[in-house]
This record gives structure tokens, sequence and C-alpha cells, in this order.
């Protein structure tokens, strides 16, 4: 995942990350992931509950790498000569706690909660009454499921393109496409160089951008069949059957997560097939919001943070510190990682 200034690599074992700091070095971290209750319960790892878990752990590690991310561009040790001087007068940023993040994280689910899932439903409901549809027309609410499944999207893509303009998020969206061209160099069996990294595509079939539009289509197909007058009639008031239907928008979040990570698992492996190209198109199209081309910097931080886990994984060797010209300037590896332009 893509984190301010920087990026997260993930192996089996190990989590990295690489930042490019205020004064212009490469920061990094990597850590063993070691195994949580939630991830010592072997039952949640079986197919279709597996997606459910594999986003609450996505969260934890997304928590501890945007706190890393964070700090870093907030310590005076990684400060540029103008900050420092800020900071010796008593101007300089503080540090970014994990109850910061944590909150953040929490609000930010909430308010994803009210845009995507909470206010479909109540503008669907208005435009089905505006447009004089009528019971017989709209028998147990199908058609309005369906109206607020197309609000949905409409909302999401409508959002991320928003957003897109904004010059922090594009800068993160810039270090989104270096994290995909450098996972496609190292799939493609190339040499993990910035000329090699950057030749390849921006878009990846196991993006998070295609699980969204993945989740999208699954709830299209699923959610409408579950009926809306489930609770209430749908004679009700407009916000009381908009807010009936959000207990089972919620019981269904599992089920159109477990459905959606298979189908991007089956994508990821079978990323070459025509079917597999056709299917995920509309995800792909929409990673050209979500993801920017990225310059040689960007694309050496995303280098560093996959050469970093790869090490990591295949040796145990943490890789720790500022990465220098002769690679990594820290006591607790004489391996180094190695940028090569």
């Amino acid at each position: 995942m893509a984190v301010v200034e920087g990026v997260m690599m993930r192996s089996p074992g190990f989590f990295s990350v690489a930042c490019r700091a205020p004064d212009g070095r490469i920061v990094l971290k990597t850590e063993p992931i070691e195994k949580t209750w939630l991830g010592r319960q072997k039952w949640l790892l079986k197919p279709f509950l597996r997606g459910t878990f594999a986003m609450l752990d996505t969260m934890v590690f997304g928590i501890r790498a945007m706190n890393f991310a964070a700090n870093i561009q907030t310590d005076p040790e990684y400060a540029t000569a103008e900050d420092k001087a800020k900071a010796a007068d008593g101007k300089g940023p503080g540090t970014v706690s994990n109850f910061a993040i944590g909150l953040t994280l929490v609000t930010s689910l909430a308010l994803g909660f009210a845009l995507f899932n909470a206010a479909p439903q109540f503008v669907s409901e208005l435009i089905v009454r505006w447009s004089g549809g009528d019971l017989a027309t709209n028998k147990n609410g199908l058609l309005t499921n369906y109206v607020a499944e197309t609000v949905k999207l409409v909302f999401i893509i409508g959002y991320l393109a928003a957003i897109s303009f904004y010059p922090p998020i594009r800068e993160v969206f810039r270090y989104h496409g270096a994290e995909h061209k450098a996972i496609n160099c190292l799939e493609d069996g190339s040499d993990l160089t910035v000329a090699n990294v950057q030749k390849c595509t921006r878009l990846h079939p196991r993006c998070g951008t295609n699980f969204v539009i993945i989740v999208f289509v699954v709830s299209f197909l699923l959610q409408p069949l579950i009926p809306r007058d489930l609770f209430v009639p749908l004679t009700s008031p407009t916000w009381l059957l908009a807010l009936t239907r959000l207990p089972v928008e919620l019981a269904m979040m599992p089920v159109v997560a477990g459905v959606s990570y298979e189908l991007i698992r089956l994508a990821g492996k079978m990323k070459n097939a025509a079917w597999v190209k056709i299917a995920l198109a509309p995800g792909l199209a929409t990673q050209l919001i979500t993801t920017a081309e990225p310059n040689d910097a960007h694309t050496e931080v995303a280098i560093a943070a996959l050469v970093a886990a790869q090490r990591a994984e295949e040796t145990g060797v943490l890789e720790n510190g500022v990465l220098g010209e002769d690679g990594i300037q820290s006591d607790e590896t004489n391996q180094p990682v190695q940028i090569t332009t």
C-alpha cells in the first residue's frame, strides 16, 4: 500500500515500509509479522471467510505503516535545515501517536459507511419516489435496491476523482503507481532497477481499487435480492425505509467481502488470461484515477521497500535505517539494500 511519501510492502512473514524523508533521504523499517489472536484463528483463513480477515489484517498493518510514515515526516532527525531552525524556536511539528492514527481510521470508516452505504439508501428512496415509482413496479423495493447500488458506484467514482486533484493525495497516488510498477517488475522476473520498474504498467489486478470495483459488482448482484420491506412495509416514510436498510448493509459486508476476495485472488493468479482481463477492465480503468505515473524518486522508494521485504523473507535480515548511496546506514545489518538506476 502507498502511505505518506512512501510505500509498504508485505511478504508472507515480514513487512517493510520505505519513506522519503523531508531531507530527501529514504528511511526503511522492516519487521516480522507477528501472529495476533485474530491471525491464529485458522477457521478465519477458510475460503469466503478470509476476505473479512484480510480487510481487518490490512487495517492493522495500515495503521502501523501510516504511523511510521507520518512520524518520519515530523521527526527532527529527518527535517530540512529550515524545519530544524523552526524546531529550535519551538515551532517544529510533533510526533503522531498510534491513537491519533487509530482515531483517524475509525473516523474514516464511519464517514465511509455514511457516504457509500447510508447516503445511497436515502438518495435512492428519494429518486424512486420523485420519479413516480409505485409499489406495483417496485415489488419488495427491488427497483430502489438497484438504484441504491448504482448511486454507490457514482459516489465512489466521484469521490476518487475529486480527491485525485488534491496535491497531497495526488502524491500518494504516485507512490501507489510506483508500488504497482515494482510488483509487476518482480512478477515479470526482471531485475528491480529503476529503469526496469519504470517500464512496467502502473495497473495491477490485485489492487485495492480493483477490490472496490469487484465489491460493487458482487454487491450489485447480491444486495438487491434482499427485500427492502424486510423490517417495515414499503409504504413507510422514506427515511424509515432507508434507515432500516442499514443493518442489512452491515450484515452483508462479510459476505460481499468474502466473495470479492476469492474473485480477486483468482484474478491475481490468472491475470494474463483473456477473460480475466475483460472482467477486470473496469477496476483497472479505475486505477487510472487512483494511481499516477511516478518519477524515479517515487520508484526508488517502492524498490527499497520491496527489496527489504524480499531480503527479510529470504534471509531473516531486517533492514532498518537510512538508505544511503551505499545502502542502509545502520548497525543492524551488513547487507544493505541496493538501488540501481
